[in-house]
């Protein structure tokens, strides 16, 4: 049985050259026996950790991305807890590949079980998150228990996105309180004072 040191040096490597394949011949002609032969495993030590490619890419995209904060911040403010997610959910994309990613979202369009995976896996996560924030502010009297936080973690996150891949623009701390302040909020008193 391997030390946990050198199995955590195994699955590093592993994950470093499941990220090095997608970038150089992307997520389709990826395959398991690639990634064991640049990462000097065998496939077994691969399928025994992971079931699949799938699970294999998002647990490197993950790690690269660093892991989410499972309980957001409670500042007591909903408008301070906002910030404080976005500015997570920034600096976690920031230091993404933008080929990378983009090429993901390109394969999670052609493979449902690629897309249901990455699914399951990242953008539960970010719902979750702003979900406790959410339920924080219900809790404290800010917002009624009737707002649906599907649209809003789905704005907020294509803003970073676009912001961040698309356009250009700075994704700087301006911009962060300009989406609070200007979108995120307003559609959040909107949908909380709905009938």
């Amino acid at each position: 049985m391997e030390t946990p040191r050198r199995s955590e040096l195994r699955e590093e490597a592993i994950l470093t050259a499941t990220l090095a394949l997608l970038a150089e011949v992307g997520y389709d002609q990826m395959t398991m026996d690639a990634v064991a032969a640049r990462a000097q495993a065998s496939k077994a030590t691969i399928y025994r950790k992971w079931p699949g490619k799938a699970e294999l890419v998002v647990t490197a995209v993950r790690r690269r991305a660093g892991n989410p904060a499972k309980s957001p911040p409670d500042t007591g403010d909903l408008r301070e807890d906002l910030l404080a997610v976005l500015h997570l959910m920034r600096d976690n994309l920031v230091g993404q590949d933008a080929a990378l990613i983009l090429g993901l979202m390109i394969a999670m369009h052609r493979d449902q079980g690629l897309a249901g995976t990455v699914r399951a896996q990242l953008v539960d996560d970010k719902r979750e998150v702003f979900g406790a924030v959410i339920a924080q502010a219900v809790g404290r009297g800010e917002l009624s228990a009737s707002v649906d936080d599907t649209l809003f973690v789905e704005i907020s996150s294509a803003m970073l996105f676009s912001r961040l891949f698309v356009t250009g623009e700075p994704l700087d701390d301006a911009f962060i309180r300009h989406l609070v302040d200007a979108v995120l909020l307003p559609l959040l008193d909107h949908q909380s004072s709905a009938p």
